[in-house]
Parts: C-alpha cells; structure tokens; sequence
C-alpha cells in the first residue's frame, strides 16, 4: 500500500535532511538500499529495505516536505514516525494513504503502534 508522511512546506521554511534520514533508517534497518538518483518531484532520493512486515520503497519528496511509503501499514508508520524525529514540534506532520481516506496528526513521540490505532479508527 501506498502511504505519505508530509508538512505543509508552505507554513514553514523548515525542510527535512535526506542525509540525517538515511542514517537514521540504517540504524533501524540494516539491509538499507539507498537510491540518491533524482527521478521525479516525488522521488528526488530513495531508500529501500525489508521490515516486519515486508519490503519498504521510501521516496523523499523533492521539496523537502516529506516522504512516499510503498510498505505494510505498520512499517509505514514507523517510517512516518521516524521523519517526526526530525520535524520541529511546530510543524505539523500528517500521516496519510494514498486515497486520503484517512489522516493522522504525528506528535512527537508517536509511535508506530499510535498511529495503526488512529488509522484503524477512521476506517
């Protein structure tokens, strides 16, 4: 499934790290393919590994302002709550599906198990 963790880029000029990201998604996950090839405005820089749950495709927005998570729904949301890490607590992150059929407000110290929670509520 296809899941976005995002802020609005336009409330802030705040813009997340793909360095800083990498070395926190390698410290989670050891088999850690990194991609650094521009593609698309939506894939700028990517990360590829295999969690609980199956193989992860993460792709770093170009604009700084989140990521795109093709995964389980409980690895998504532990990548979303990795980019919280990240953020400023005054920038709100979203965490989201492809459809928008859902939205979940990422705090900080979210965890995974918080967010599969949220979702499951609003579907």
């Amino acid at each position: 499934m296809s899941f976005m963790a995002f802020f609005d880029g336009a409330a802030t000029t705040w813009r997340a790290d793909p360095a800083a990201l990498t070395s926190a998604i390698r410290d989670r996950w050891d088999d850690l393919e990194v991609d650094s090839r521009h593609r698309s405005e939506v894939a700028a820089y990517s990360w590829t590994f295999r969690a609980d749950d199956g193989p992860v495709d993460v792709f770093f927005a170009e604009d700084g302002t989140g990521l795109y998570v093709d995964a389980a729904l409980p690895d998504a949301a532990e990548v979303a709550c990795l980019l919280r890490r990240f953020v400023p607590e005054d920038v709100a992150l979203v965490f989201c599906d492809q459809g928008y059929s859902f939205d979940v407000w990422i705090s900080s110290g979210s965890t995974a198990a918080d967010l599969v929670r949220a979702v499951d509520a609003q579907t």
